[in-house]
């Protein structure tokens, strides 16, 4: 110890990567100084090198003192806690260089040094080049960045997990804001998927964002999705409900095909002719149209029995023989028909529809949803609604390109005032529709091989639970499974990642585990990570609010680090409320002032925290 004073002691046992690491006598508890620097000696998460050569071998501390003893020492020896165990993570040359994984194994005597901070650099440290993106600085040296490869963070996607308060919100606003940085990826292309509208201000103008009621002062836009962008299965689901048999939902097919068709014919679609024309070709109808059809067929009285079309219907005249009413589709207002009479003096004589398919009830309720506004962004979505002949405006490459060809790297698609009940069909539709366009254009510059995407997908224990089956965990099970070939790149983030689907989890090549206190959370995450880490995972519980554990493909080693919060006017609006303010008057210790709960009704009736408040100057 004279002679090198970072000695800490040598090793003993090798298992694998492994190895049991027996400290000298005098090698001093606590601190040690090294050129004036203080190191802590024995902490789990520490490195220790050991030279063998002209190379240096470089593990990290998993577990200290008495239960780090060899398995066939445990019973004789006494001095149970000098000892350490070292998971072997890599190896660097004289030169400064340094690769992960082993080239070679310590062997039994071999010495073992703490790291110091030049160590740390040749770890750490990296060439000038904007592949890196810094996130933080190591948790036992600022002086060191903690640096992730974008490559490796986007191809292998990549899991934030933490109890909530954490900071895994800020942690991803920080990322974010890195990546958009003027200048630093010109062609940057990430789609995050809001649930509770956390991130419009922490992005503000280095991000797009489309709300259904989106806010024109903050330059929002609204967000539209298509009905008849959706497959067959994907607008049953959100339209008609359950359909009670199969008989009835090929009746569906037929008719959604016909209005397909009628369409295709009125205007040609690149890419489709009537011949490869299905009910899941992304080729515009009318729904209200279809709507009206059906009801027509299925709920109208008719002046023939048997095979009845909608040309049967025997609507309500005057006393000229001219119909009252005959609805409207657009407004979704079923026409007025005559009562049923097939009397012997009737003249017409009218029947009651004797249509097969069975689906008043399906029929009733497209009508309710139709009608209903929280719909209107998929059911009447801005120039992407066809009229009565299946003619839209605008086609979807215009819908496309305003998600993935934005004037700014960081798109936001906010839905947090999309119905709860479909909110879980909507996430597969949008990563459906994302993945299938990027997937058939993979050899054209807009396609995802030229220009990856990162999809960011926030409260993914919402829609990813273990057993679900619905369109949101199929969608991204195969975005894991797939996506990399074809540059697209998932980040899952999660309070509570044991109710998430392993086998999404398990595809994430990169891990921020911040602090979690749930056992079962910490073991789904520690058996998901391909490294041997247990010891340095059993610090979760104990990490400080904005600290994570960042293991993996993006990372050269695995690291301990204090992330880089973004600064205040740029974090996400997940903040805990004040309940008593220490700086200034606010939460429980503000002054108490009267309060106009008008205006808390007014924006539960509109259901948007953002809209501004219509003054009404009769009241003043």
């Amino acid at each position: 110890m004279a002679n090198n004073p970072t000695r800490l002691g040598a090793v003993e046992d090798v298992k694998g990567a492994t190895i049991s690491v027996v400290l000298d006598e005098d090698t001093a508890s606590g601190l040690a100084f090294v050129d004036g620097h203080a190191f802590r000696i024995g902490q789990v998460g520490s490195f220790v090198r050991i030279p063998i050569g002209y190379v240096d071998l470089f593990g990290i501390v998993s577990q200290v003192g008495a239960s780090a003893v060899p398995e066939r020492l445990a019973e004789h020896e006494i001095h149970g806690h000098r000892w350490m165990t070292v998971q072997l993570v890599g190896e660097g040359t004289r030169k400064g260089d340094f690769d992960r994984g082993l080239s070679q194994y310590p062997t039994i005597g071999d010495t073992v040094h703490l790291v110091t901070e030049e160590d740390l650099k040749r770890i750490y440290g990296r060439p000038d080049s904007p592949r890196y993106v810094r996130v933080g600085s190591l948790a036992s040296s600022e002086a060191i960045a903690a640096l992730l490869d974008i490559n490796k963070l986007l191809t292998r996607h990549s899991a934030i997990v933490g109890s909530t308060g954490t900071g895994k919100s800020t942690t991803v606003a920080g990322l974010l804001n890195t990546i958009s940085q003027a200048g630093r990826f010109k062609s940057a292309r990430v789609i995050v998927l809001d649930i509770h509208g956390e991130y419009a201000a922490a992005l503000q103008d280095q991000a797009m964002v489309f709300r259904i009621n989106p806010d024109e002062r903050r330059n929002e836009h609204p967000l539209y999705i298509p009905y008849w962008a959706l497959t067959f299965d994907e607008l049953l689901s959100v339209t008609f409900g359950d359909v009670p048999s199969d008989a009835d939902r090929g009746g569906i097919i037929e008719k959604i095909t016909e209005q397909k068709l009628k369409s295709l014919k009125n205007k040609s679609r690149k890419g489709v002719i009537e011949s490869t024309l299905n009910v899941d070709s992304p080729v515009p109808f009318s729904i209200h149209q279809l709507w009206y059809e059906l009801h027509l067929l299925v709920m109208s009285t008719h002046l023939q029995t048997g095979n009845q079309s909608p040309d049967t219907v025997a609507f309500e005249t005057d006393e000229n023989g001219k119909e009252i009413d005959c609805g409207d589709p657009i407004k979704v207002r079923p026409p007025k028909c005559k009562p049923q009479d097939t009397s012997a003096g009737a003249s017409p004589k009218v029947y009651l529809s004797q249509s097969r398919l069975n689906i008043r009830r399906p029929l009733e309720a497209l009508a309710y949803k139709l009608r209903d506004s929280r719909y209107d962004f998929l059911f009447r979505p801005g120039d992407w609604l066809p009229n009565t002949d299946g003619i839209p405006k605008k086609d979807l490459d215009e819908l496309l390109s305003q998600w993935l060809e934005c004037a700014t790297p960081v798109t936001i698609l906010d839905l947090s005032g999309i119905p709860r009940d479909i909110l879980n069909i909507l996430i597969g539709v949008l990563l459906r529709i994302i993945y299938d366009s990027l997937f058939w254009a993979r050899n054209l510059s807009e396609g995802g091989r030229e220009r990856p995407l990162l999809l960011v997908l926030e409260e993914a224990h919402a829609y990813l639970g273990r057993d679900d089956i619905g369109p949101a965990a199929q969608a991204v099970r195969r975005i894991v499974k797939e996506g990399r070939k074809y540059g697209i790149g998932a980040m899952i983030i999660s309070q509570r990642p044991v109710e998430i689907d392993t086998t999404i989890l398990s595809q994430c090549g990169t891990f921020f585990a911040m602090r979690l206190a749930n056992s079962q959370d910490r073991s789904h995450v520690t058996s998901a990570v391909s490294e041997n880490l247990e010891g340095l995972f059993s610090m979760l519980p104990i990490l400080r609010t904005g600290e994570a554990i960042i293991v993996g493909e993006g990372v050269h080693v695995p690291i301990r680090a204090m992330i880089d919060p973004p600064s205040r006017n740029r974090r996400p609006d997940s903040q805990d409320p004040v309940v008593y303010d220490e700086i200034g008057p606010g939460g429980w210790n503000r002054d108490l002032e009267p309060n106009d709960y008008s205006e808390v009704v007014e924006l539960w009736r509109k259901q948007d925290p953002n809209s501004p408040r219509i003054i009404d100057f009769d009241e003043i």
